[in-house]
């Protein structure tokens, strides 16, 4: 088994915290992982990415173009420049809410997304569309990043870990106060 996923976002929506619980899952499993982060202008609301390969005879951390099983997208403009990535079967589980660009709030430029959801939807027929500001006001905004991970699991996209894996590295990784809250988010997507 080999699970190639691939998590992008925007600075401060908490792409690499979800990478670790992945990862941490993966591991409690028995699992070889590898992973490998560009977060270099994060604190500046740039483009965020992990690269996390999962299983047995992995090489390198890199997923290559066309290879990603599951690309987990926090912001809709990073799912589009992101997807050549995915596999044609692949899993795409995309949030919504665009995080507009400093360049676009600067000329005035609306950015609402939609556009690029609609390019999502004629490119990726394995596509999940989560409702991050909905799930913002249900629960909190730092909880999106579960959100996400939650909706992964319920479309098939993680099936190599459960609920109860997740639940347990959430538990590790999370400050305890923030634990109840991300138990909350995890689930959240299945009762959509």
């Amino acid at each position: 088994m080999q699970k190639n996923i691939l998590l992008t976002g925007v600075g401060g929506q908490g792409t690499v915290l979800a990478s670790k619980l992945l990862a941490a899952a993966a591991l409690s499993k028995g699992y070889e992982v590898m992973s490998a982060e560009t977060i270099g202008m994060a604190q500046k609301g740039g483009s965020v990415f992990s690269h996390l390969r999962v299983g047995e005879g992995l090489a390198s951390p890199m997923i290559p173009k066309g290879g990603a099983d599951l690309l987990l997208a926090f912001e809709p403009a990073e799912a589009v420049r992101m997807l050549g990535y995915l596999k044609p079967e692949g899993y795409l589980v995309v949030n919504s809410a665009p995080v507009q660009p400093v360049t676009a709030a600067l000329s005035g430029i609306g950015y609402t997304g939609q556009e690029m959801l609609d390019y999502l939807r004629e490119h990726s027929p394995g596509l999940t569309i989560v409702d991050g500001r909905q799930a913002a006001a249900k629960l909190t905004p730092k909880a999106l990043n579960v959100v996400m991970l939650g909706a992964a699991l319920a479309c098939g996209a993680l099936d190599f870990l459960s609920r109860e894996d997740l639940l347990a590295a959430i538990r590790a990784k999370v400050k305890p106060q923030y634990v109840a809250i991300n138990e909350q988010a995890l689930d959240y997507a299945a009762g959509q």
